[in-house]
């Protein structure tokens, strides 16, 4: 499965070289379905990811409370497929010159620890454990892949907002190794210890939820910043306030938290005490873009057009939570899969067809609905409209738990079905990559 050599097998033109950064929905989808989408004389299609497995974000918070999770090896995933893997750590992306540095994964990394299925990372390049450690002491690690058209797919990361003590003490499950750590404190702790959720959002109201159920003998507790659910229509925040009630969750609304310690949190409200604290207030782009001279926002997101194109550079596609996408009413695309999976089919149709000279087809970005899992026996499937502002609508209970486990299946069936299986017909490029200059003779000592 390791990349080969990328120039031409022979058919008097080079391959025009797709690299792929960041397997999680979005850059696995895109992949595969660029591969479906182009031949493979034409195309060399590299994806880059720091771990073998595709991780369901999605799940984290069951995964947290020692629930096993199916292991998706990209092996398996894109067998047969020609998309190249390289399991590697994105340490730099030079936009201007077209490069990619990467430097070659640990196979046994601390992540594999406690990790029966493998380890696993976030949005790619799993931000939470260590990223920028890895290349940076010694030049011989890093290789530099240099790609004709890039797709920046590199996710999101936990976002502490700078809250003292957050970083130190608190728990993420943003990926894997998060949520495996959190998992192992969890199941060391003992009847009526405290457990605070920060964050009232929907990872927060899935993680409570969750581990309210799967371990009745804590204390659990909820801080949200706003009122409970108060984006959910009443039907939707009612049926919220009834489960957390019948979990024996307590709730604290208008709650910010303004520090957090080992054994406890302060907040706006006074100080609450907190065996294990478990952060979820948002997602922060992954920082390698702000470092590059892509077009960003103020929080790191590259700005693309309706095709997902960079806006300044059009040989670079951003998807996933690493791209700031408008919506429905000019508003950007909330951090999600249910953002990123569409997002990931637009870019790699406009890129295949740019590549082969057909129309590139735009479908209007929009939301259906939200999914809330409440625990494995309950759930809240809000309908909300194409901006994603609640409609009066609700699917709640065991039906909705129903509901939202087949949307999470189908978004892992998504990935390694990522033309939804319908049969696609791949097609010659007409477009030739523009010429890459000669290497110097000391890049070319280096390559």
């Amino acid at each position: 499965m390791q990349h080969g050599n990328a120039h031409g097998h022979g058919h008097g033109h080079r391959q025009h070289r797709i690299v792929v950064i960041g397997a999680g929905y979005a850059g696995a989808i895109a992949a595969g379905r660029l591969a479906r989408r182009l031949r493979r004389e034409d195309v060399a299609i590299t994806l880059v990811n720091a771990e073998p497995d595709f991780v369901e974000r999605v799940r984290m918070h069951q995964l947290a409370v020692g629930q096993e999770l199916k292991p998706r090896p990209f092996s398996e995933m894109f067998a047969g497929t020609g998309v190249r893997l390289r399991l590697a750590r994105v340490t730099a992306v030079d936009a201007d010159g077209r490069t990619v540095s990467i430097t070659e994964s640990e196979p046994d990394g601390p992540s594999r620890l406690g990790a029966p299925n493998g380890p696993g990372s976030s949005g790619g390049s799993s931000a939470s454990d260590g990223l920028g450690s890895s290349g940076a002491s010694s030049n011989s690690g890093v290789e530099e892949l240099p790609y004709d058209t890039l797709v920046y797919a590199l996710g999101s990361t936990w976002n502490t907002h700078d809250v003292p003590g957050a970083a130190d003490h608190a728990h993420d499950i943003a990926g894997r190794p998060g949520a495996l750590r959190l998992r192992e404190r969890l199941a060391a702790l003992g009847a009526g210890q405290p457990v605070v959720v920060v964050g009232g959002g929907l990872t927060g109201l899935e993680a409570a939820t969750e581990i309210a159920e799967a371990r009745p003998d804590l204390e659990v507790t909820l801080a949200a910043r706003g009122a409970l659910g108060d984006w959910l229509s009443p039907k939707g925040a009612r049926h919220l306030r009834k489960v957390m009630a019948g979990l024996g969750i307590t709730v604290h609304e208008s709650t910010t938290v303004t520090g957090v310690e080992a054994d406890r949190i302060t907040t706006t409200a006074g100080e609450m005490p907190a065996a294990v604290t478990i952060w979820t207030t948002g997602f922060a782009a992954h920082p390698i873009a702000q470092a590059t001279t892509l077009k960003t926002d103020a929080t790191g997101r590259i700005e693309v057009d309706g095709t997902m194109r960079s806006l300044s550079h059009p040989d670079v596609y951003a998807i996933g939570d690493a791209a700031l996408a408008q919506g429905p009413g000019d508003k950007p695309l909330r951090m999600s899969c249910a953002s990123g999976v569409p997002m990931a089919w637009q870019a790699a149709d406009a890129i295949a067809a740019r590549l082969t000279g057909t129309k590139s087809p735009t479908v209007p970005l929009r939301y259906f609905n939200q999914c809330i899992s409440l625990g494995r026996k309950e759930g809240l499937i809000q309908y909300v409209t194409a901006d994603d502002r609640a409609r009066t609508a609700t699917l709640t209970g065991r039906l909705a738990a129903f509901y939202k486990e087949l949307v999470c299946k189908g978004a892992a069936w998504g990935v390694a079905n990522p033309t939804l299986a319908v049969p696609t017909r791949r097609r010659p490029t007409v477009v030739r990559p523009t010429p890459t200059p000669p290497p110097t003779p000391a890049e070319a000592t280096t390559a």
